[in-house]
């Protein structure tokens, strides 16, 4: 997507949920974000994720009925969740980050308090993509974030080498061990996905490229 389609959408969301935002601050902090995303470290946490993350939030929102509200506060948890990305600082601190950011920027834009703690809970999901936050919204930006698992082989396997960039400075063999055992929880439990539409598409094939990468990283242990 570029960077016009994405401010528009960008746009469209935060003005359907938040009419009295001032459009040029909106627009503004819009941009802002995006350039969060192009940040030099970044490899796999960059625009193509971004972009890819909205589109199956918006394919499984579609799937599941999900109204346009809970659809729009997904898409805009998508833009904030990895808004604060540091490979280096301590598990969980990046997603604590980008949720005060969140609150910070939607408060700003004057959405209701509401809106702002389901944008934070959402976030804060993404330390764990555990499933201690129940119902359909927290189901479809979940198997959002967590849909490259079950990406095309290709695909998949450039996220895997994206990832790795992204942890340059860390040891081959930590890395191996650390990575396969984030890979590893992922799958292995009773369900991968929360949503019907992904359980029954795209289970098989995670397991199966996180199966392959687990066995490509033991080979450099």
């Amino acid at each position: 997507m570029s960077d016009t389609v994405l401010l528009d959408a960008w746009m469209t969301d935060v003005t359907a949920l938040a009419p009295t935002a001032e459009r040029s601050v909106a627009r503004h902090e819009g941009a802002r974000v995006l350039s969060r995303w192009r940040e030099s470290h970044r490899s796999y946490h960059t625009l193509q994720h971004l972009g890819e993350m909205l589109s199956v939030i918006d394919e499984l929102a579609a799937a599941s009925r999900m109204g346009g509200r809970d659809r729009r506060l997904a898409r805009l948890a998508a833009w904030l969740h990895d808004a604060v990305y540091d490979v280096q600082a301590p598990a969980g601190d990046s997603e604590r980050e980008s949720a005060r950011l969140a609150r910070e920027l939607l408060t700003s834009l004057r959405f209701d308090a509401s809106d702002v703690q389901v944008v934070d809970d959402l976030i804060l999901l993404t330390i764990d993509h555990g499933t201690e936050l129940p119902g359909p919204l927290a189901d479809v930006f979940t198997d959002a974030d967590l849909a490259v698992l079950a990406a095309p082989e290709e695909r998949f396997d450039e996220y895997c080498a994206q990832v790795r960039a992204e942890y340059a400075h860390v040891p081959d063999p930590a890395y191996a061990t650390g990575r396969s055992q984030i890979l590893t929880a992922l799958v292995e439990r009773p369900e991968v996905y929360r949503t019907s539409s992904a359980r029954a598409q795209w289970t098989a094939r995670a397991r199966g490229n996180v199966a392959r990468e687990v066995a490509r990283l033991r080979v450099g242990e």
